[in-house]
């Protein structure tokens, strides 16, 4: 982060900031969009740090993250709440959309396009000038805090015509793009986040960017920033770096078994045995 309202990444986590490093704007970008009350829409690759980022800019803010892992099953009353028995009674229980805006903070929807249509129902009047969240089933609407913030993401690669984002919806929010950090960036995430350095962690930054580019159908993922710390924790722990890069890299991308070969191939050319 820079030190345009920011917290450097450098010191994030002595202050206890989760550390991210930014690679733009990303950080400015978000700080406009909380002070503006603006929803923020987070565009990514799995594993490239949208949580992280997300995290990291709410403790900067001081305030809290309510995160949602959407899914295909998830409805409009997982996220408001809905009643339940209690004993010979029935409460309201609320869900996290209506906690995080009763008490202010963050509310992350995570994969967004994987939750029903309903769900984007819901959180249109908080995001735009109104900011409120009306609950039907108890007759009341709720105005959001000056701190509350709306915050969803995804993954471009699994759009498709069904599972995408309807263009009512992207137009109220702030858009950040996020990729995988380029190789100098991403050598200081995990050498910050696993202690690996050295010619080592070289090699497992250039294994990653080799992953990256190569075309191999049937592979739907590649070697992300997450993956490459696994592998990372996995050789400070112990492990043999081969063996570590082929339980936390080759392995989690696929089942079949030519493309692990290919992806162990790959490995034993850029990983040093032993």
């Amino acid at each position: 982060m820079s030190n345009n309202g920011a917290a450097p990444a450098d010191s994030a986590s002595k202050q206890g900031v989760p550390y991210y490093h930014p690679v733009g704007d990303e950080c400015e970008v978000f700080l406009a969009a909380h002070s503006a009350h603006r929803p923020v829409l987070i565009k990514g690759p799995t594993g490239c740090g949208k949580t992280r980022f997300v995290e990291a800019m709410a403790a900067h803010l001081g305030i809290g993250v309510h995160t949602v892992a959407c899914h295909e099953d998830l409805t409009a009353a997982d996220l408001v709440g809905r009643h339940l028995l209690k004993g010979s009674e029935t409460v309201w229980v609320d869900g996290p959309l209506t906690r995080a805006v009763r008490e202010g903070g963050v509310a992350y929807l995570d994969e967004i396009v994987e939750a029903r249509q309903d769900v984007t129902v819901v959180i249109h009047p908080l995001t735009d000038y109104r900011r409120i969240l009306p609950l039907d089933r108890l007759g009341q609407q709720f105005n959001a805090p000056d701190d509350f913030m709306l915050v969803v993401s995804y993954n471009p690669g699994y759009q498709n015509a069904i599972k995408d984002l309807k263009d009512s919806t992207r137009q109220r929010m702030v858009g950040i793009s996020l990729d995988f950090p380029p190789p100098e960036i991403e050598s200081e995430i995990v050498r910050h986040e696993t202690g690996l350095d050295g010619s080592l962690l070289d090699q497992l930054i250039a294994l990653g960017q080799a992953v990256r580019s190569v075309d191999v159908p049937g592979l739907r993922e590649v070697a992300s920033t997450r993956t490459l710390v696994s592998a990372g924790d996995l050789v400070v722990s112990g492990l043999a770096p081969r063996a570590a890069c082929r339980a936390a890299v080759a392995e989690p991308l696929t089942d079949d078994a030519s493309l692990t070969a290919g992806l162990v191939q790959l490995i034993d050319a850029f990983i040093p045995a032993g």
